[in-house]
């Protein structure tokens, strides 16, 4: 049994994609494999409800005790390049471009939301620096990491979210993930800043294809993912 806290929220009522497509990442990677993953949502994961997992060879399911799939998790492959390295500069633009200080549809979504504090939110404000790419500087809070000093599956998986939505910019049309997947090569580190990167691919009527990158400073590449994002109407979104 699992529960998806308040504060792992994307849209006000509903989980956080890139966090809840993380847990059950992190459920499926932990029954023994490895290597890029794939997760799909299937429905706006509830918030402060008791949920199940189911397993079997194929995949891991997170399930409402309805009976409803909140999302699965299965073996993936990349179909692009990772986004480029952004250096100093160039997040420190994607920073301060950032749409979201002046529009954001979600602005306490715990990846990208400006309402959320340090500590609370992951606060990486990715802004355009040119052609199709978005960045921002994330630094990594103590308050969110492992007893170990690194962040889990589920944050680094936050974090290799949002930047791609805002390559697509959510200012100018609400979007939620859809599907994801991602592979992380080195768990973030407490206290160490890293370099994200978004990518636009292409537009295929209300879907989005992105791509993410984290590096770190040097230029390591720690994660990446692709993603589908699904364009909503917030006013029927999760009615």
């Amino acid at each position: 049994m699992v529960t998806i806290a308040r504060q792992f929220n994307g849209p006000p009522d509903s989980g956080n994609g890139g966090w809840v497509s993380g847990l059950v990442a992190e459920a499926w990677l932990g029954r023994g494999h490895a290597g890029p993953t794939t997760a799909r949502l299937r429905m706006p994961p509830p918030l402060d409800t008791p949920l199940a997992w189911e397993h079997d060879a194929d995949e891991t399911r997170l399930m409402t005790h309805g009976g409803a799939v909140v999302g699965t998790a299965g073996p993936g492959a990349f179909t692009r390049d990772a986004p480029p390295f952004a250096d100093a500069e160039t997040v420190t633009a994607g920073l301060k471009a950032y749409p979201g200080f002046t529009t954001h549809p979600f602005d306490q979504c715990f990846t990208c939301g400006t309402a959320r504090g340090e500590g609370d939110g992951l606060r990486i404000f990715s802004g355009p620096v040119g052609g199709d790419l978005t960045a921002a500087p994330w630094h990594v809070h103590e308050a969110l990491v492992e007893a170990d000093g690194t962040a889990g599956t589920p944050i680094a998986w936050a974090a290799l979210d949002c930047p791609g939505g805002w390559a697509a910019d959510f200012s100018a049309q609400p979007m939620v993930l859809g599907t994801m997947t991602a592979e992380v090569y080195s768990s973030p580190v407490a206290g160490r800043t890293y370099h994200a990167v978004g990518q636009l691919a292409r537009r295929e009527g209300r879907k989005f294809f992105t791509s993410t990158a984290l590096h770190t400073p040097e230029g390591e590449l720690v994660g990446r993912s692709e993603q589908v994002w699904i364009q909503i109407d917030l006013a029927t979104f999760g009615s």
